[in-house]
């Protein structure tokens, strides 16, 4: 866990005071979203019930798969602040999202992993007296982990630490690729949005169909500003969505692929 927090902390120290604030400003409406969740989770019976039922009903690849969204969401939300350049549509469909009912059944799931970390006796009970164990934790913990009397910037702690601990679990219990290489898809949204420029100067050549791209023609041009002949890129990217000259890497919708292109940000930016 000790690299992948040291990949966080370095990219942030990269961070200006504009741009620390902000993301604090970020992370504590995001931290406050998960508050009202929970502690509406902790205090509805019935909620707790419905909740926990779902959260059984899930087999291991589906809870990862939720931990995963989780922690994409978050990682989005800090390379957000972190990179210079937007690489999304205005309207990209993000895979962040998470419907309510999933939403409340990762944050008991790691409530429930928090508790059996700390105190792993706690939950040797029956499952009907464990909404009255979170709570406790959820009361004794929740000025600290809502940095009520604290310095704003002990806000990124806690979620750092939760970032890096799903970071390492879905590391261990996931998987990068459809395929199993690796490989996935850029984002049709984000292929769309891809400018298509006029080439100007004579001489260069796709390095996919190895032809010349003639002169005063529209080709595609991507983030990294390499260019490729429209028909030539369209089913590159089909299939992978890294540049064929630098490697550079497209959004994807790949929950998995998508957590790995931000990781490799992260350390890139730190580096």
């Amino acid at each position: 866990m000790m690299a992948e927090t040291t990949a966080i902390m370095t990219a942030l120290s990269t961070l200006t005071p504009p741009q620390l604030s902000d993301l604090i400003l970020s992370v504590f409406s995001d931290i406050n979203r998960h508050h009202r969740r929970l502690s509406a989770l902790l205090t509805s019976p019935t909620l707790f019930s419905l909740t926990l039922h779902h959260l059984h009903s899930l087999s291991l690849p589906h809870k990862t798969l939720l931990i995963a969204r989780h922690l994409l969401s978050s990682l989005r939300l800090l390379t957000l602040h972190l990179h210079p350049k937007p690489q999304l549509p205005p309207k990209f469909p993000s895979t962040t999202s998470i419907k309510e009912r999933d939403l409340d059944a990762v944050l008991l799931l790691l409530l429930l992993c928090e508790i059996r970390q700390h105190d792993p006796e706690a939950l040797e009970t029956s499952p009907a007296q464990w909404r009255g164990t979170l709570s406790k934790l959820w009361l004794d913990t929740m000025l600290t982990l809502s940095g009520v009397g604290f310095y704003n910037g002990s806000l990124l702690i806690p979620y750092i630490e939760m970032t890096t601990r799903c970071w390492k679990f879905v590391g261990e219990i996931g998987r990068c690729g459809v395929d199993g290489d690796g490989e996935v898809a850029a984002s049709p949204a984000v292929v769309v949005a891809l400018p298509s420029v006029e080439l100007r100067g004579s001489g260069m050549e796709c390095v996919i169909c190895k032809e010349e791209m003639r002169e005063g023609r529209d080709v595609c041009e991507l983030p990294c500003e390499h260019l490729f002949h429209w028909m030539c890129i369209l089913p590159w990217l089909r299939k992978r969505n890294t540049c064929p000259c630098c490697r550079f890497s497209l959004p994807t919708d790949d929950v998995f692929g998508e957590i790995q292109r931000l990781c490799e940000l992260l350390v890139k930016i730190g580096q």
